[in-house]
């Protein structure tokens, strides 16, 4: 398994889990989750997007373990979310 030294806010953090996730909103929406997305911890970076989906976040975690209990517990759960694609990098 790869790992990246990443280093936030004075600090580094060993991420061995490094994702896509592509997320389908409620019409009118894609600002508020992407708010919501910006302000957890775990997700670097998040886009509004056009196409068959809304939103792509960027998110990492230390193992594959974390990234699914982000994605699957509070991702998903985000009021808005409709529905998600999770791209794991090589």
């Amino acid at each position: 398994m790869v790992k990246y030294l990443v280093s936030r806010a004075g600090r580094s953090i060993l991420i061995a889990a490094r994702a896509y996730i592509l997320i389908e909103t409620q019409v009118g929406r894609s600002p508020d989750v992407a708010a919501a997305l910006q302000s957890m911890p775990g997700v670097p970076s998040v886009d509004i997007i056009t196409g068959d989906f809304d939103i792509i976040a960027l998110v990492e975690a230390q193992d594959m373990v974390s990234m699914a209990d982000l994605v699957t517990g509070l991702v998903q759960s985000i009021p808005g979310v409709t529905r998600t694609i999770t791209c794991v990098a090589a």
